[in-house]
């Protein structure tokens, strides 16, 4: 299995979220679970792929909140034994949640700026001016002084984080195979060019889960990543 490959489980619930990973079976990996799946069962979901079937997780909480919430919240997650959680990219952020991580092998992945929001979606949260690109650069570069394990950025920006002194993981979302629908994706690249980027892993749901054949999908994205 290519774990440079991460699929999103951004289905309805827990049963249909085994179910895909059934379908897809050995050719995948690596899993995504995110805040829509947390009411339909997400935890146990994760700790059954990740007990059950030796696949490793994705949690994408994107935490945010003042220090010692984040700290606590990451510690009780941090029990699950899972492999990737997300948290905002704020410094402050980063560094409670690697405070509650402790010593487990939970790794940190700070958010930088969402890859569905372009420069008027900043402009519309009061966000400080300025190029977008700039700006997801500087926030990789404040997440890894915090001590973040890694950073969530969209792939046009990857080539100039993974430059950035000291940078670790760099995970992608808003990957698309070629003729795909974006959907409510903005800053959008291919699984090749991701790679080519320096990317770590990618991540990608509805173009699998929506498919005819998930599985076929799948490997098809991987090909096209080696390639």
């Amino acid at each position: 299995m290519d774990d440079r490959l991460i699929v999103a489980l951004d289905v309805p619930n827990a049963l249909a979220g085994l179910d895909l990973a059934e379908r897809l079976g050995d050719a995948v990996g690596f899993y995504k679970i995110g805040l829509g799946m947390l009411t339909g069962g997400g935890l146990a979901l994760a700790n059954e792929l990740k007990a059950d079937h030796g696949k490793r997780i994705f949690l994408d909480m994107k935490l945010f909140d003042i220090g010692a919430t984040v700290e606590a919240a990451v510690r009780g997650l941090a029990r699950f034994d899972l492999d990737f959680l997300t948290v905002h990219g704020d410094p402050h952020v980063i560094r409670a949640a690697k405070e509650g991580a402790g010593g487990s092998n939970l790794k940190i992945l700070g958010v930088t700026v969402l890859t569905s929001l372009e420069r008027a979606d900043l402009d519309a949260g009061m966000i400080q001016p300025g190029d977008l690109h700039e700006i997801t650069v500087e926030r990789a570069a404040r997440a890894f002084e915090a001590g973040a394990d890694g950073i969530i950025c969209s792939p046009r920006e990857a080539a100039a984080i993974r430059a950035l002194p000291g940078s670790r993981l760099i995970v992608t979302p808003g990957v698309r195979p070629a003729g795909a629908s974006l959907g409510d994706q903005k800053r959008v690249e291919t699984p090749a060019s991701a790679i080519a980027a320096g990317v770590d892993h990618i991540v990608v749901g509805r173009p699998i889960w929506q498919a005819a054949d998930p599985r076929a999908a799948a490997q098809a994205i991987l090909a096209e990543m080696r390639g």
